[in-house]
């Protein structure tokens, strides 16, 4: 968080319920499907902006207004796809420890509002030990959360996060990894039977605005009344801030 910057809100730990639920939304900066549907949706929520494209301060700064969480959507190298789809910005393990360093400053400066960072795919670098043990220095640095978007079962980053004293959470579940309704639905059921039958008192999933953003905004609509008996939807520094993990 900038100096000067007012925090989120937090929802008071007493006036959640038993269960709590933390729903980031993937992708902004570029204008991309779902985006208004998102961050129309009446409930708190994490928004993950990519830096440095069309949208990405617009973005960034609506969700804040709207009392959402902002996060950076830090572009980072995949064990396979093209450097290109990682968008301008990107972290990969070919780079310097300054270079990196550099990076990640940049992209967090790039995104106003931000309290947290996470990766945009990322499978190679999250599990190279060089690599994340900068961008959790950066992290910890500017006071900033980190959530693994897990994109690999091989992530260093929990350890490291724990090493470094940087607050640190991860995602149990992608909703919209196949851009249809019915797998969407499929997914949402599958958190709500976790919700359910959980010990843990949180849950966190992640989908995306761009191909699926309308479907993913649309179903995630429709759940909110069902999620609402059962758990409180929560941004995940609401979560950080009283106590989790």
């Amino acid at each position: 968080m900038g100096a000067g910057e007012t925090p989120l809100p937090l929802t008071p730990i007493e006036k959640l319920k038993n269960k709590q639920v933390a729903f980031v939304i993937d992708d902004f900066g570029n204008n991309m499907q779902g985006t208004e549907e998102i961050l129309s949706l009446p409930v708190p929520l994490t928004i993950a902006v990519m830096p440095f494209l069309p949208s990405s301060k617009q973005d960034a700064e609506q969700a804040h207004q709207k009392g959402k969480d902002v996060f950076v959507h830090l572009p980072m190298e995949p064990v396979k796809g093209k450097a290109s789809w990682m968008g301008p910005g990107g972290i990969t393990t070919k780079m310097g420890d300054a270079e990196i360093r550099e990076r990640v400053h940049k992209a967090i400066d790039n995104i106003p509002h931000a309290v947290g960072l996470n990766n945009h795919m990322g499978s190679k670098a999250t599990a190279d030990e060089r690599v994340m043990r900068i961008v959790l220095e950066v992290c910890k640095e500017r006071g900033m959360i980190y959530l693994d978007s897990k994109t690999t079962s091989k992530s260093v980053a929990k350890k490291l996060a724990t090493e470094l004293g940087v607050p640190y959470l991860e995602n149990k579940l992608f909703l919209d990894d196949i851009y249809t309704v019915s797998h969407i639905t499929r997914q949402m059921e599958r958190l709500c039977k976790r919700i359910d039958s959980q010990t843990d008192p949180y849950y966190i999933a992640i989908g995306h605005v761009g191909p699926p953003g309308k479907k993913t905004a649309s179903v995630l609509s429709e759940y909110i009344p069902r999620i609402e008996k059962e758990a409180s939807f929560v941004t995940i520094s609401t979560l950080v801030a009283n106590g989790a993990p």
